[in-house]
């Protein structure tokens, strides 16, 4: 296994290193990524590198796969128009307080929105 040395004032390299372009972009074929483990060991050299190939997709989404990008792509737009909607922030922010306290409640406000969005989301789009 290799070693890397990291130069002064690099104590360690953690995520995509470089990334392959798009089509069309003058970029690498490979993703190069980095990692560093902190964990207890007698093994200093907690440092890795690896290299992955760009993957084309072999099969075409399923109508599944679809449906979840499409929900994905609607509730991310409500989200961020819940966020800016002045008649909604304070009662999102106290609901948001009165539930986060609770078991199974949402910890970030967030993901507070995500679920109420989500569920306005389910029941137009019922499954089935």
């Amino acid at each position: 296994m290799a070693k890397v040395e990291w130069s002064a004032g690099i104590d360690s390299v953690s995520g995509a290193l470089s990334k392959p372009g798009k089509n069309g972009q003058h970029s690498c074929a490979k993703m190069l990524l980095g990692t560093h483990r902190t964990a207890a060991t007698t093994n200093p050299n907690c440092n890795r590198v690896y290299i992955r190939k760009q993957n084309k997709r072999s099969t075409m989404p399923s109508s599944a796969e679809l449906d979840v990008r499409e929900r994905f792509a609607t509730v991310s737009a409500a989200v961020a128009d819940r966020r800016k909607d002045l008649s909604k922030i304070s009662t999102d922010q106290m609901a948001f307080k009165a539930q986060k306290d609770t078991p199974g409640g949402c910890r970030t406000m967030t993901k507070y929105l995500w679920k109420v969005e989500g569920e306005i989301y389910d029941a137009a789009h019922p499954r089935g």
